[in-house]
């Protein structure tokens, strides 16, 4: 029988404090500060005395939410503890996520298509002034012969 390892099992860890500490937000929190606040990953520690845990939420909130969350890790960790049902409860760090928002910036900066892209370039990047001289430069290239003809 084929072991997995201890990557398996603290990956399994980490998943389960995630599904956790996410319903713990949703349903048991209710302050407006930690509304819109989405916990994208946790990692615990070996021996399961530490969790950290990576939130994301709106770029403008990042200090409100980081209050809020220290006010509120003693009841989110106590939460915790319930529902887990492990032997110890791990201690509780809160660090926000900035992935969502560069994922964002990629995205529009994807969208947001310079004007010169679309402007016809020659073969080493430059730009045609007009379409006569795009093909005037096609027409002025060389055919490549065929090796029959280079030999002769």
């Amino acid at each position: 029988m084929k072991r997995r390892g201890n990557a398996h099992i603290a990956h399994r860890f980490n998943e389960i404090a995630r599904e956790k500490l996410a319903g713990i937000m949703m349903l048991e929190v209710h302050d407006p500060a930690l509304a819109m606040v989405t916990v994208t990953a946790c990692d615990v520690s070996p021996d399961r005395s530490r969790c950290i845990a990576y939130v994301t939420c709106d770029a403008e909130r990042y200090e409100e939410v980081e209050t809020a969350l220290k006010r509120a890790t003693g009841r989110i960790r106590s939460h915790f503890g319930k529902a887990l049902g492990w032997y110890c409860t791990p201690r509780l760090e809160f660090r926000i996520d900035p992935s969502t928002d560069e994922a964002e910036r990629i995205a529009r900066a994807l969208q947001d298509v310079p004007p010169t892209a679309a402007v016809k370039k020659d073969e080493f990047g430059y730009p045609i002034e007009s379409d006569e001289a795009f093909e005037a430069l096609e027409r002025t290239e060389p055919d490549v012969g065929t090796p029959e003809e280079d030999e002769l």
